[in-house]
């Protein structure tokens, strides 16, 4: 544990609104948003500024203090969870909430890690503009951790991931310099691209403080569209159609099945399904215009819809007539997560497979997993555009004791459902991260290559150890259970 004397060091450094010893206070930043890992730490650090969390990350360095990096607090692997023995402290960047600048000219905003995405959003509307990443957690979610685990959300098919939105990136290094690229360029070829290394990497590397997000116009007018069929088989068949007749405005496509859709409308008041056929599998699509004078996108999607019925691919369908019902439409996809944690335990997965293999896979392995765990069920919904399934394996009916279930049955649940993705050329991360959820079943199945440089890189940046201990980077020991590659 540390001691009193550490805090009060800290403390001379960040002033008392800057170190926050309050257990009551501390409590709900101790635990992972899906209630499976539980930390503990004597302090939240809470810099206002990129020089006082390199001074904070300095101190650190000084005391051997190891620090755990935290936004939101929304990671889905467990990646911003203070160890249980209480040996670090957590640095919270949630202080750090300024948009420094925003330009409608250059479509770059410079957003310090704090911003939450909502935020964003907001602020870009107001210049006409937009940030082309969003999520379910948008209203709690912060920039500094949508960076570093390099987040996808529901429109990587058109603008891509975090990879492809950050154009420049501020962050502290664990000796306490600060990294300074925030230069929105184009092109700089000054070697390795240290702005790549720290998106993705989860806080393990590096701090961030800051970033230019590129930012697109915002959009004059929107198609929404609801359409049931019967496979994901359909749903692919479906988005080659849309690609074909709608082009490169599809800004979403995400396939859902009915279970899914059935527990959000069992769970979330005031939603209801947009077909009133109920069908085996549902796709969620969009298409957007900047230009006002499109000749209508609700237009061009009813047509494409109206083909695929046609050709017998989709069952039924709507379009949203107006904003309310398109946000209607899409709360239903938003809200999955939740409503789907609603049901009891379960155990998740963030994996992506190639796009043409996804329907088999989403068929194969959620009989493969209810056929070696019986009373399980198994579903799936994601984003079908890009490759990436959320995958999810419930306990049996009447499992009261769910970390228990997890405990007996969660290697064994994983293994199946992991080689299955190895099997089919895919990851067993796509969006969320490695955090410490996944580690070992990353030492798993990768190569020695694809550890060792891992551990290579962290060691080059991070010689102490310091940065966000137990996460992404896979412990000796389970190396012993390595089988790569992958």
């Amino acid at each position: 544990m540390i001691g009193q004397d550490i805090i009060d060091r800290f403390t001379a450094l960040l002033g008392p609104k800057g170190v926050t010893t309050n257990m009551d206070d501390i409590a709900q930043w101790v635990s992972d948003w899906r209630g499976r890992y539980h930390g503990a730490a004597a302090a939240i650090l809470s810099p206002d500024s990129t020089h006082l969390v390199a001074e904070t990350v300095k101190l650190a360095a000084e005391l051997g203090v190891p620090l755990v990096p935290q936004g939101g607090n929304t990671s889905m692997v467990g990646g911003a969870t203070p160890p249980a023995d209480g040996s670090a402290l957590i640095l919270s960047l949630r202080r750090m909430n300024r948009i420094r600048s925003l330009s409608a000219q250059d479509n770059v905003a410079v957003c310090e890690a704090g911003v939450i995405l909502s935020v964003l959003h907001d602020a870009a509307r107001a210049e006409g503009r937009r940030f082309p990443l969003s999520l379910g957690a948008k209203g709690s979610a912060t920039i500094g951790g949508l960076v570093s685990t390099n987040a996808g959300g529901t429109q990587v098919l058109r603008h891509g991931t975090m990879r492809a939105l950050v154009d420049g990136l501020e962050a502290v290094l664990p000796d306490g310099s600060i990294f300074d690229g925030l230069d929105a360029l184009k092109k700089d070829n000054r070697g390795y691209d240290i702005k790549q290394l720290l998106i993705g990497a989860e806080g393990t590397l590096g701090i961030v403080t800051a970033a230019s997000l590129r930012l697109v116009p915002a959009i004059a007018t929107r198609a929404v569209g609801w359409a049931g069929v019967d496979s994901p088989e359909q749903a692919l068949r479906l988005l080659r159609l849309a690609e074909a007749t709608l082009g490169d405005s599809i800004e979403g496509f995400e396939v859902i099945a009915d279970d899914s859709l059935g527990f959000v409308l069992g769970h979330i008041p005031g939603t209801r399904s947009p077909i009133e056929t109920r069908t085996p599998w549902h796709v969620l699509i969009e298409i957007d215009h900047a230009d006002l004078s499109d000749p209508g996108p609700g237009e061009r999607l009813e047509g494409a819809l109206a083909q695929a019925m046609e050709q017998g691919i989709v069952i039924d369908a709507a379009i949203a007539t107006n904003e309310t019902q398109a946000e209607a439409f899409w709360r239903i996809r938003e809200s999955l997560s939740e409503s789907e944690r609603a049901q009891g335990p379960a155990l998740q997965y963030d994996i992506s497979v190639p796009v043409a293999k996804m329907p088999a896979f989403m068929i194969e392995a959620a009989a493969a997993a209810e056929a070696a765990f019986p009373g399980t069920t198994a579903s799936s919904f994601g984003h079908l555009g890009d490759g990436n399934v959320h995958f999810h394996v419930r306990a049996p009916k009447g499992t009261s004791d769910g970390p228990a279930w997890i405990a007996a049955q969660g290697q064994a649940i994983n293994a199946v459902v992991h080689d299955a993705v190895v099997a089919a050329g895919g990851s067993i991360s796509a969006e969320h991260g490695i955090g410490q959820m996944k580690r070992a079943e990353l030492a798993r199945l990768s190569s020695p290559a694809r550890i060792a440089a891992l551990r290579a890189i962290k060691t080059a940046f991070d010689p102490q150890g310091l940065f966000n201990p137990g996460k992404l980077i896979p412990l000796p020991e389970e190396d012993d259970h390595a089988t790569g590659p992958a």
